[in-house]
């Protein structure tokens, strides 16, 4: 039995809503005020940074999989469980369009080689299913591609798991309202405006085909090895906090946090002179 308790903080949101039926689906709530988001958010991150120790210790090799519509909330998720996380166990994978080279390879190869070893987790802001989503919405693969992705997907997911990975697979659900929203205040923030591609806009235009899309796909790999799990994301912050409690549900962990260190005193040489500050060049200081 591990010495620490198993994560329990999920316990204390209080009203956690029920995942969504239906993506267009309304939620009336009152926003979470952002006092009691960031006391929740560090208790999980304190959480997570446990699970940290843990994988390593134990070495572990996880895999979290990040779907969702445009706009959904993936990569604010992401930001917040590896913002108090070593980057040497826990990286993100955020692939680019394929190369000409990687296009000629077998489909999942590319995403085989980003896969964890052991003491390591890998969070897939997207990942092998845009074949079942973007590349199927906008024909960017054949139809006899996307039907062998379907087929394949399940087998090689199960194969992850023999191998011992620990598949996690979380779709972000967005309302239409709600994604028409955020992209608008995308277009109004030129700090956010980099998050829109030409591929964001037209996604706006062929809402239809990316639900018959997402729901053959949930048809064909939400499987009972390797479920997905529906995260509502019309609230920014109920949604990270949902997911985070969740993913630490998953996978059993104790406290390995190191007891605190000591600091050694600073060395002293009486013998040593250095140079002049003057010699250095220093930013200016404007501010």
């Amino acid at each position: 039995m591990p010495k620490g308790k198993k994560n329990q903080t999920a316990e204390s949101l209080q009203d956690a809503p029920a995942s969504p039926e239906k993506e267009n689906s309304k939620q009336p709530r009152k926003k979470l005020k952002r006092k009691v988001y960031e006391r929740e958010l560090r208790k999980l991150q304190v959480e997570l940074v446990k699970l940290q120790y843990w994988i390593k210790e134990k070495g572990l090799k996880v895999v979290v999989i990040f779907e969702g519509r445009d706009a959904a909330g993936k990569g604010g998720v992401i930001k917040r469980i590896t913002e108090r996380l070593n980057p040497r166990i826990c990286r993100v994978e955020a692939l680019g369009t394929p190369s000409d080279r990687e296009k000629t390879q077998w489909y999942f190869q590319r995403y085989v080689d980003r896969l964890p070893a052991a003491g390591e987790m890998v969070l897939f802001d997207r990942s092998w299913y845009n074949r079942a989503g973007v590349e199927r919405v906008m024909s960017f693969c054949t139809e006899e591609e996307y039907r062998e992705f379907l087929r394949s997907c399940p087998e090689f997911e199960r194969m992850l798991i023999r191998s011992g990975i620990i598949l996690i697979k979380y779709w972000f659900s967005v309302s239409d309202e709600e994604q028409e929203r955020r992209f608008q205040a995308r277009l109004d923030d030129p700090t956010k405006r980099w998050k829109l591609s030409p591929m964001d806009l037209e996604s706006r235009k062929k809402w239809i085909e990316y639900s018959k899309a997402k729901d053959e796909m949930f048809a064909h790999t939400d499987t009972k090895q390797s479920p997905w799990y529906v995260v509502n994301a019309d609230d920014k912050r109920r949604a990270h906090l949902n997911c985070i409690s969740h993913l630490l549900s998953m996978i059993p962990y104790g406290d390995l946090t190191p007891e605190p260190m000591m600091l050694p005193p600073r060395q002293h040489d009486i013998a040593y002179t250095r140079p002049p500050m003057e010699y250095q060049t220093f930013v200016p200081e404007k501010f």
